[in-house]
Parts: structure tokens; C-alpha cells; sequence
């Protein structure tokens, strides 16, 4: 089998697991509308560093504590922010 058949074959077998990844996506996404300003950005960053299941919770709290520092969200409910965001994140692995 060539190098072209394999990668066609890969293409394909990408393109038939796509449909699945689209419908969590599309969930998680519109959980995330519901968010407060400050969880929408935190959202936005986690997804961002494209987080599985095992890496969700450090990347959260980094992506959080990044936004916190920086000022571009508020320190005071940065920790319940961070749950409702990591929530709708999670919707992404169901």
C-alpha cells in the first residue's frame, strides 16, 4: 500500500469521526452562552489550550489564574467562574 492510500484512508477515517466531535462541541458551546462575561473568557482560553479529559482541571486553573493576573477578569469570582466554565468544557469529552 502506497504513502497517498494511506493518507487517503486517514482522511476519511477523520472525517467520519468528525460528526460526533461537532455535536459536544456544539453543546458545550452553548452551555458556555450562559456563562457570565468572565466564565465566556475563561471558556474561550481552556478551549483554546485544547484540554482532554485528564489535563482539563490544570489547564483550567492556569488559564484562570492567567486571566486573573493579568486583569482581564475579576479576582474575586474567578474560582466560581472557573467551575461553570470547566462544566461546559466538560461537554466537549461526553
Amino acid at each position: 500500500m502506497n504513502a497517498k492510500a494511506i493518507n487517503l484512508g486517514i482522511f476519511f477515517m477523520t472525517l467520519s469521526l468528525a460528526p460526533g466531535a461537532h455535536a459536544d462541541g456544539a453543546a458545550a458551546d452553548a452551555c458556555a452562552a450562559n456563562l457570565q462575561p468572565d466564565g465566556k473568557a475563561i471558556y474561550a482560553a481552556t478551549v483554546a489550550g485544547q484540554p482532554t479529559a485528564d489535563t482539563l482541571k490544570s489547564i483550567v486553573e492556569s488559564q484562570t489564574r492567567s486571566l486573573a493576573m493579568a486583569g482581564k477578569i475579576g479576582r474575586g469570582e474567578a474560582r466560581e467562574n472557573a467551575v461553570a466554565a470547566a462544566e461546559c468544557v466538560r461537554l466537549r469529552f461526553q
